[in-house]
């Protein structure tokens, strides 16, 4: 728990170092109904999931601070699948730095940081530049005491008639976010999603556990 303190901190005192251009301030919320919930190559609960979301964005120093949440509709293997994750995220330019708690209770407490408690701390660099996002992630506390990394190379390819298109190829540990047969890094995310208005179709395959799925999403 001291060293997730610790780490919150240093990332804390680094936003307000970084911070310098405000963006537009205000609550916003939304809402997204998926099919499945499929997260860097991982389905997660194998049901329709509610994907709430909530955030809100500092009028002085642009950092945005927010929660998103998935929830099943129905039960896999009698199990109902609940994510509840926190984060905050200062934009400088075309990078956005972000701290994440991602939390899966699923009966536990819902800040347990501890090596078998329910939530790991996330840091990431994102980079966003015309039709480009790149991503570079790593686990820096809670339960993921290995500390996986992940990164990702996202390019919009399509852009017409109200229609875009967008392909994406993700790395990351496969004992994380693979098989689970190795600690190598491993291809785990490739995919394309095809979207319009709110509604988002996306193909994903993960070539580390040779499972894919198809996903359609309307957003609210």
């Amino acid at each position: 728990m001291k060293k997730a303190v610790k780490l919150l901190s240093l990332a804390v005192a680094l936003f307000a170092g970084l911070g310098n251009t405000a963006q537009a301030a205000g609550f916003k919320i939304g809402a997204d109904v998926v099919s499945s919930y499929v997260f860097r190559g991982t389905e997660f609960g194998n049901s329709v999931a509610i994907q709430p979301a909530l955030s809100y964005t500092c009028p002085t120093t642009g950092i945005i601070v927010g929660a998103w949440g998935s929830y099943a509709v129905s039960e896999d293997a009698g199990n109902r699948h609940k994510e509840i994750d926190l984060y905050a995220t200062l934009p400088v330019g075309p990078l956005s730095f972000t701290v994440t708690d991602y939390n899966s209770p699923d009966g536990g407490d819902s800040f347990d940081f501890s090596d078998d408690g329910s939530n790991v701390v996330e840091l990431s660099v994102g980079y966003t530049k015309d039709n480009l996002s790149l991503l570079a992630a790593i686990n820096v506390a809670g339960l993921d005491t290995d500390n996986a990394k992940y990164c990702e190379a996202g390019y919009k390819f399509y852009d017409k008639d109200g229609y875009t298109a967008k392909g994406v190829v993700g790395l990351g540990d496969e004992d994380f976010y693979g098989d689970g047969d190795g600690d190598n890094i491993a291809l785990v995310n490739t995919g394309i999603s095809v979207s319009k208005d709110r509604f988002t179709a996306s193909y994903i395959y993960n070539p580390d556990t040779a499972k894919s799925n198809l996903v359609f999403m309307a957003s609210f």
